[in-house]
Formats: structure tokens, C-alpha cells, sequence
């Protein structure tokens, strides 16, 4: 009789471990400024004092106008293993699509893809003084290079992170202000290709694993609102069409999370294709951009509806969130 009453013990404790809510931050699109590069320790040093699993950085680590060099990718760097939590990044356009630009020194955006690789997505944990265990699609023979592109599963949902950055997801290439730009370009191609096989099998597992909720992380904003009025952006349109389809035929709740155009706000802009109903299931999540500073702290908890609830933290000039 005692051994079945402490047996009954342990599973209600067991499942009330697995229910409770777990917390995470988001950031991205900084730093920008001196000012911001000067904050950014002070962000991180916030995140550290709440009770957060890990954070995660939606990409552009430097402005556009500003040298792509193995110097500034490196400040940045330095700042992100400060993290006490465990510190996801992943890339957006500044940082290697866009370097190929006059005021970025003319680097070859290929070259600076492939530092950034050899910086922030070595071994198989996240950044920060406090590693995460991440599964990388370089594991996969068939995408030894794509790196940046990860995945991992805590609180009960499954977090996924793309390269899928602004600049028209790179679909033009370094031609993208060219009047008689051609797309697609080979890399645009082959990192579709990766995309569209990662964000397939996160689903996949999502649902064989019966998880009530997935988050996935881009940088780039892929344009809901065109998209819902037939006027698209080339680049991001195999994207949207794939995530819609597998947000439809998924159960539970399905989250974007993208930085790029600045403008912090958390909304449903998914529409059925044939209806043109609101996508219930599906939450877009941008976050602060410069010239606005913050970041957001989520909440996962499976026995809410729900599974995520978000709170933006706006950091004031003076330092520090009001």
C-alpha cells in the first residue's frame, strides 16, 4: 500500500514538474548604435536576473551602414557569452547578406556567412556561460554547411531557428538594388532547400511528438500583410506558403518570431488561403528594433490554451527597463 501511494506521489509530482511554466527572452536587431553596443551588456545583465531557461537573438548584430569586419562580429560575440542563460543566435542580413555594400567595406557575403559559422555556431551548445544542447541541421549529410540553422525542445514545445534573413531573403543577391536585378540566385536556392527541409521536420516532430506548441525564430519580416493582398515578396513566398500549410495542419499553437523591420508588435496576421480567416493558431512576434531597445520575456505553459503569453520589455534612454 505504501509502496502504491509513493508511486502516486512521484508521477502527480512528476507531471506537476512538466506543467510548470518555463520562461525565455527575446532580442534582436542590436546593437546599432555606440549607445546601444554600450547598453547591450546592461540588456544582457537584465536577462540574467530573471529565472529564464535561455534567450534568443532574432538577428542583425550590427546597422547596415557599419563595417562588416572580424572585429565587430567578435565585440558582439564576447557580449553574448556574458549570457548566464544560455544564448541563441541566429542571423540576419547585416551581418552577411547586406556586406557587400560600399559603407560595409565591400565584403563578400559568402565569406562573412562563413565567419560568422566559424564564430557562433561551433560544437553542438548554444552561447553563454551556461551551454544548451542544440540539434544542428549540419548534422543532416544532406546540409553539412547549414550550421545556423537549430533546434531544440524545452517546456514541453519545440524551438526551431532559420536563416531567413531581411534583404528580400537574399533572393536577388548582391544585385538586389539593381534595376535589372535576376533572382534567384544559387544561394537563395540552396539555403530554400535547407529551410524548407528543416521547417518540415520540426513539424513533423512536433506532431509525433504530440507537443502543443512550436516557436521558430528568422530574422527577416516575410511581409503577412502583402502576402494576405497577392503582392508577396519573391523571396519569402515558398516560405509563407510552407508555413501556413504545416500551421493548418498542426493541432496546436504555432509562433513566428522575426526582427528586421523595427516595428515591436505581437499579432495574427495569417489568413486562409481560400477563406481569408484569421490563422487561429498562429501568433507573429516582431521584436524591438533600433531606434527602440528592449526585449521580450515569454512564457511557456502547456496547461494554458495558449502554451505562449508574452511581455515586451522597452529599455528607457536612461538604462534599464521603466
Amino acid at each position: 500500500m505504501k509502496s502504491s501511494l509513493l508511486l502516486s506521489f512521484l508521477m502527480s509530482a512528476s507531471l506537476s514538474l512538466q506543467a510548470a511554466p518555463m520562461h525565455f527572452g527575446l532580442f534582436s536587431d542590436l546593437p546599432y548604435s555606440a549607445w546601444e553596443r554600450q547598453q547591450l551588456p546592461n540588456l544582457i545583465a537584465e536577462m540574467d536576473a530573471e529565472p529564464l531557461s535561455f534567450v534568443v537573438h532574432a538577428g542583425d548584430i550590427k546597422n547596415g551602414s557599419s563595417v562588416c569586419s572580424d572585429e565587430a562580429f567578435q565585440g558582439v560575440l564576447d557580449a553574448f557569452q556574458l549570457s548566464a542563460h544560455p544564448l541563441i543566435y541566429v542571423p540576419g542580413d547585416n551581418e552577411w547578406a547586406d556586406c557587400h555594400h560600399r559603407l560595409n567595406a565591400q565584403f563578400e557575403p559568402m565569406e562573412r556567412l562563413a565567419k560568422l559559422r566559424s564564430l557562433f555556431w561551433m560544437g553542438d551548445s548554444s552561447l553563454g556561460r551556461r551551454a544548451l544542447k542544440l540539434e544542428r541541421q549540419s548534422d543532416m549529410p544532406a546540409f553539412p554547411a547549414y550550421r545556423e540553422n537549430v533546434r531544440w525542445e524545452m517546456g514541453g514545445v519545440l524551438f526551431a531557428g532559420l536563416n531567413l534573413p531581411g534583404s528580400e531573403n537574399n533572393f536577388y543577391g548582391v544585385d538586389i538594388a539593381s534595376r535589372d536585378r535576376k533572382g534567384p540566385v544559387a544561394e537563395y536556392l540552396e539555403r530554400s532547400t535547407a529551410n524548407r527541409a528543416w521547417l518540415g521536420e520540426a513539424f513533423a516532430i512536433a506532431r509525433d511528438r504530440n507537443l502543443p506548441g512550436i516557436l521558430i525564430v528568422a530574422h527577416g519580416n516575410p511581409g503577412f500583410e502583402a502576402w494576405s493582398a497577392g503582392r508577396a515578396e519573391t523571396g519569402y513566398l515558398d516560405f509563407l506558403t510552407q508555413l501556413r500549410d504545416e500551421t493548418q495542419k498542426f493541432p496546436g499553437q504555432v509562433v513566428l518570431v522575426h526582427g528586421d523591420t523595427h516595428k515591436q508588435h505581437i499579432d495574427q496576421p495569417m489568413r486562409d488561403a481560400g477563406s481569408g480567416a484569421v490563422v487561429a493558431n498562429f501568433t507573429r512576434v516582431e521584436t524591438f528594433g533600433f531606434p527602440h531597445f528592449g526585449w521580450i520575456r515569454v512564457t511557456v505553459d502547456t496547461d494554458d490554451p495558449g502554451v505562449f503569453r508574452f511581455v515586451p520589455r522597452p529599455w528607457s534612454r536612461s538604462g534599464g527597463t521603466p
